[in-house]
């Protein structure tokens, strides 16, 4: 076996010394968010490493929808679900469909398009709210669940067309040519061919209008008001409202709202990586 060298020891030893600080930079918010949700109201402040009596009993309130401002916890939930897997949906139709238009088909003016669309990017997404919150409500969406999914939808398409097509126009055009010599249409080399090759590129930008959705305050605090029409991150924020604020059910929530993202990251996380650079296969 091959020994490694002083020079490949010295590497790994600088990332180790750089990663290591920054990876516990990351989990301290965490832990401490970890630590609000297993201690009792009367500890959460104590400033202790580990509560003297951890308890679950926050997981239970709020699991139980046990407090004023989570009576409707799992609507809310549920609306942040159906929202994200919509604009998640949506996303990958829009993306891939104009991905495909734009490399493959070349139809005119369609780089022009996608160049216009990636300029929306040099105006912040909060300046657009207010103009957002007008439209919706110009045609009626306001307090509706498309209002925001069509909202997220706008603002991720984009990035998510630009990927695409970067990863798009690195399959090797050999294979639609000969898709087309065995007499397969347009519709057929994307069916067939298209979106097989681009799947790992397909499930990354999925992942990521999921996420996107899934963790917007702003467009969704606009956009809906209604208690049972608001998602999660919305009615966390209701929290704050109060004089005395339930911060170890904050936490509980926050804590529980993290966990489906996580887990979507870590299912896909072989995708997240390779699939937003995916295409570098030589033709």
């Amino acid at each position: 076996m091959k020994l490694p060298t002083l020079r490949e020891v010295g590497t790994e030893a600088r990332l180790l010394l750089i990663g290591i600080p920054v990876f516990i930079w990351t989990m301290i918010p965490i832990y401490h968010m970890f630590l609000f949700a297993i201690s009792p109201k009367e500890d959460a402040f104590s400033g202790k490493l580990w509560p003297d009596h951890p308890t679950l009993h926050n997981f239970s309130i709020v699991f139980h929808q046990q407090h004023y401002f989570l009576r409707d916890f799992w609507i809310q939930f549920g609306n942040s679900v159906v929202i994200a897997v919509a604009v998640g949906a949506l996303t990958l139709v829009i993306a891939t469909c104009a991905a495909y238009a734009i490399s493959r088909l070349r139809v005119p003016g369609s780089r022009v398009v996608m160049n216009l669309a990636l300029f929306t990017y040099f105006i912040p997404a909060a300046f657009l709210a207010v103009p957002m919150y007008r439209t919706m409500g110009k045609y009626g969406l306001l307090n509706n669940d498309w209002s925001l999914i069509l909202a997220m939808v706008t603002i991720a398409s984009p990035y998510a067309i630009w990927v695409l097509k970067q990863a798009s126009d690195k399959l090797p055009v050999e294979l639609d040519e000969a898709a087309v010599m065995d007499g397969a249409s347009p519709l057929q080399i994307f069916r067939l061919v298209y979106v097989p090759l681009m799947m790992p590129s397909l499930v990354a930008i999925g992942t990521y209008a999921v996420l996107l959705a899934w963790n917007e305050y702003l467009y969704a605090f606009l956009l809906l008001s209604n208690d049972k029409a608001i998602t999660l991150p919305v009615a966390l924020g209701n929290f704050l409202a109060a004089d005395d604020s339930p911060w170890e059910l904050l936490m509980t929530t926050g804590f529980i709202y993290a966990l489906p993202p996580a887990a979507v990251y870590y299912a896909f996380k072989r995708y997240m990586v390779g699939g937003l650079t995916a295409g570098a296969v030589k033709s």
